[in-house]
């Protein structure tokens, strides 16, 4: 699979964050980690330069050799195994860093940015150049769990986004003590949409963020159909275990909501029906449990749509397996 298929670990929406710059006097860090593609905004400037939607530095102009590179530091959003990066520059031309490295931590609680300055830090990428106004992917093969991040960019300049692709890797030793219902295709509790038939207004994944969806663009979102057939996706769950109760939330989708939806689980191979075809309405949150079959321990779910539309949150609840 390709890795930017996968969750953001970094993501706003899943409450990652930048906690420190060394620098970020023409643009602030926090654009780092905005879930929207940067933009340019031709002829728009500040009392500081021009405008630019990323994090960008000072010129460097220290000959000290312990000082040739700016860094900032992110905490994940969800803790989990890195299998890519995309460094993104987009718009900067003639002001994005020469070269990049990444290096990468894991520490439990809430450490502060002191803490963090002492850790101990893992190089996962190394020195590696960079092109301007490009997305710049790395593959990162580095197996062990992960909650910090520290970007250097060399020497300095600009970096629109930074996007942190990979694997949750929830603490489910907690979880199983809790003896609850979950939402068991979470992206907090390690749920994937492994596939879809079409994506063309909203990404898969944004089913199964946290909280409801802010806007239409939140969600997941098919293009119009013309022909015969029905949309779907393909979640794999955190882990295996039986559903009770479903959640099909059309927040924010009033004029293009699917007619209805039926789910299938199983083990992402065989089907067997959990939820029937039911009707969905418009910009409404659907609860689905007296409707729902027992259909023991499943590991996949298959969420169909028809014909097509969108659909903003997607909860699988039930319980984790022994």
């Amino acid at each position: 699979m390709d890795f930017t298929e996968l969750i953001d670990l970094a993501s706003e929406k899943l409450d990652g964050a930048v906690l420190f710059a060394n620098d970020d006097f023409f643009a602030p860090k926090e654009n780092l980690l905005k879930p929207k593609a940067a933009i340019w905004i031709e002829g728009k400037y500040t009392d500081l330069g021009k405008w630019m939607d990323g994090w960008e530095t000072r010129r460097r102009r220290s000959p000290r050799l312990d000082e040739k590179f700016d860094w900032c530091i992110i905490r994940l959003g969800l803790a989990g195994v890195i299998h890519g990066v995309d460094v993104d520059t987009s718009f900067f031309r003639g002001n994005f860093p020469s070269h990049c490295s990444i290096e990468v931590c894991a520490f439990d609680g809430q450490p502060t940015v002191e803490d963090l300055s002492n850790a101990e830090w893992t190089e996962i990428l190394p020195v590696s150049e960079l092109e301007g106004d490009s997305h710049n992917r790395f593959v990162i093969n580095f197996s062990d769990r992960v909650t910090h991040l520290k970007l250097k960019i060399y020497p300095d300049g600009g970096v629109a986004r930074l996007r942190v692709f990979g694997e949750v890797l929830p603490n489910w030793e907690l979880l199983k003590r809790r003896n609850s219902e979950i939402d068991l295709a979470a992206a907090e509790h390690g749920g994937t949409v492994l596939t879809a038939s079409d994506m063309f207004f909203g990404n898969k994944h944004n089913l199964i963020m946290p909280g409801r969806a802010a806007d239409m663009s939140d969600g997941w979102e098919s293009k119009r159909r013309r022909g015969e057939g029905y949309d779907w996706c393909i979640l794999k769950l955190g882990t295996a275990g039986t559903i009770t109760r479903v959640e099909v939330d059309t927040l924010w989708f009033k004029g293009n909501y699917p007619e209805s939806c039926w789910i299938e689980v199983g083990d992402g191979n065989v089907w067997q029906e959990l939820l029937p075809e039911s009707k969905l309405q418009a910009h409404t949150l659907h609860v689905f449990s007296d409707e729902i079959k027992d259909c023991g321990v499943v590991t996949h779910v298959r969420f169909n749509i028809f014909p097509d539309g969108g659909v903003s949150r997607l909860r699988l609840y039930g319980r984790i397996a022994d």
